[in-house]
C-alpha cells in the first residue's frame, strides 16, 4: 500500500532550493554600490564608482551650484588646507578607499564634508533590500562617535 504523505527527501530538497535561491537574491555585490546617489540634505549627487577595486564618490550635481556673493562656482571655502579653498565643490571627491568587506558592508574609507571642511572614517551599508538607501556612517575613532546621513539612490 502506498502512502499519501509527501516524500521526506523530496521536501528537504524543495526547502534547501527554496532556501538557496532566496539567499542568493539577496545576496550584496561589492559593485551594488556604484550608481548616482542623493545626499539627505537633497542639495547634491554622488556618483560612487569602483576604481581598481576600491570605491570613490565625487559631487556630480549641486541644486545651488553658484556662490551667492561671488556669482562663480562655489569653491571648497571650508577646508583647512588654503590652497584647497580654491577647488570648486562641482566634482569634489567626498568618499575614498572604501573596500567591500564580501558581505554587506563598504568599510575602510573616508567621507570630506565639504559644509566643514572635515574628514572622517566612514562606513557605508544598504538600508532596505532593494538597494536603493544607503546609510553612510562618518566618526572619528570608532563608529560611536560619529554622525549618519542617509542617502537615496538616483540611478
Amino acid at each position: 500500500m502506498k502512502s499519501n504523505k509527501p516524500n521526506a527527501k523530496f521536501f528537504g530538497f524543495f526547502l534547501m532550493l527554496l532556501f538557496s535561491s532566496s539567499s542568493l537574491l539577496g545576496q550584496i555585490k561589492a559593485d551594488d554600490i556604484t550608481g548616482v546617489w542623493l545626499n539627505e540634505d537633497k542639495d547634491a549627487h554622488i556618483r560612487i564608482e569602483n576604481i581598481d577595486g576600491k570605491y570613490f564618490g565625487k559631487i556630480i550635481w549641486l541644486k545651488d551650484p553658484i556662490d551667492e556673493e561671488t556669482n562663480k562656482p562655489k569653491l571648497d571655502k571650508e577646508n583647512p588646507d588654503e590652497q584647497l579653498k580654491k577647488r570648486p565643490v562641482m566634482g569634489l571627491n567626498l568618499l575614498a578607499n572604501f573596500v567591500f568587506n564580501g558581505d554587506d558592508e563598504w568599510s575602510d574609507g573616508e567621507i570630506y564634508d565639504p559644509k566643514s571642511g572635515n574628514t572622517y572614517s566612514c562606513y557605508m551599508i544598504f538600508t532596505d533590500s532593494s538597494k536603493n538607501r544607503l546609510k553612510v556612517r562618518g566618526f572619528i575613532g570608532i563608529s560611536l562617535i560619529g554622525r549618519t546621513t542617509y542617502w537615496t539612490r538616483v540611478e
